[in-house]
């Protein structure tokens, strides 16, 4: 029992010492309520030193009672009151622009309060941090803006979309933060505002009992990887038994047909003898028989001489 115990937590540890800020949960705990870290991400991403932030929450739920409600992963707002929402996306198909799209309008219809005018209502950024380059171009940014087609310039509504490719990870400042969302180890960070809260959440015992969710996310998917490789195994022995089923039906199937065309050969052979004879009491030549009856003409004189026995 002890050594079981032993090895879940040396494991649970190496789950820990593995965990990186491009793991949503982990980035979740990283910026919970830690204003530095989250100004270092506004700021790098927004080109902005003067971003001052007031306050960070993670796992925003918006509640949306006319439609679809969301989750923001971190929500951050600063000092003139503008609203970041920034989230963390290893899947492709989790950053469409249509989910930016629609994230930048539930933070309008949240923060404009009635009684408000719309000139009240606060500048907004979503931000996408990508594992991949989802836009395609291979730029480490993408600033996100509505614009008049016919003369090009900004339509300056206050809302703001943009996309980080997190693969552009070079010796920029925005390269540097990239490079931060990957490190496993506080030591090597290049931003110390991350440092502090990594060290605690890796290497403290109450970090890792604040990290509870992310262990049992990881237990949890461990039994899901567990009861899918049972299903894939049993899958392999129904398909194998299904495969052993269908080798005997067919088998079956030959034999029964083998045995029905036998069959079915010796009535017509029967059926010609019969037919030879008749034509043979009646007189009929030995050439005539074999015409009609299909016969050979070795077969035919064998039943005539039976017949004159």
């Amino acid at each position: 029992m002890q050594t079981t115990e032993v090895g879940q937590n040396s494991e649970i540890k190496q789950v820990i010492g593995s965990l990186c800020m491009m793991n949503n949960r982990f980035m979740n705990f990283m910026l919970d309520d830690n204003k530095k870290a989250a100004q270092v991400f506004l700021r790098v991403i927004l080109g902005d030193d003067k971003i001052k932030v007031r306050n960070v929450r993670i796992q925003s739920f918006i509640q949306n009672i006319y439609g679809h409600s969301s989750q923001l992963d971190i929500l951050a707002q600063d000092s003139k009151g503008r609203y970041f929402n920034v989230e963390v996306q290893r899947s492709d198909e989790g950053a469409p622009a249509r989910r930016a799209r629609f994230y930048s309008s539930i933070l309008d219809t949240h923060f404009l309060q009635p009684g408000k005018l719309y000139e009240e209502l606060p500048d907004t950024y979503v931000i996408f941090i990508t594992e991949n380059d989802v836009l395609h171009d291979n730029l480490p940014l993408y600033n996100i803006r509505r614009r008049i087609d016919e003369n090009a310039k900004c339509f300056e509504d206050g809302s703001h979309i943009i996309y980080v490719n997190s693969q552009r990870r070079d010796n920029t400042a925005l390269g540097k933060l990239m490079q931060d969302l990957y490190c496993t180890e506080p030591k090597n960070l290049h931003y110390y505002e991350f440092a502090e809260r990594m060290e605690f959440l890796k290497y403290s015992k109450e970090g890792e009992e604040k990290m509870t969710d992310v262990i049992e996310e990881y237990a949890a998917r461990k039994a899901e990887a567990a009861a899918k490789a049972v299903e894939e195994k049993m899958t392999d022995v129904i398909e194998e038994y299904a495969a052993r089923k269908a080798e005997a039906v067919a088998k079956e199937a030959e034999k029964a047909v083998k045995e029905a065309e036998e069959k079915a050969a010796k009535e017509v052979q029967a059926n010609r003898i019969e037919l030879a004879k008749g034509l043979l009491s009646d007189g009929m030549s030995i050439e005539f028989t074999v015409r009609h009856s299909k016969l050979s003409e070795a077969e035919v004189r064998e039943l005539a001489s039976k017949l004159t026995a």
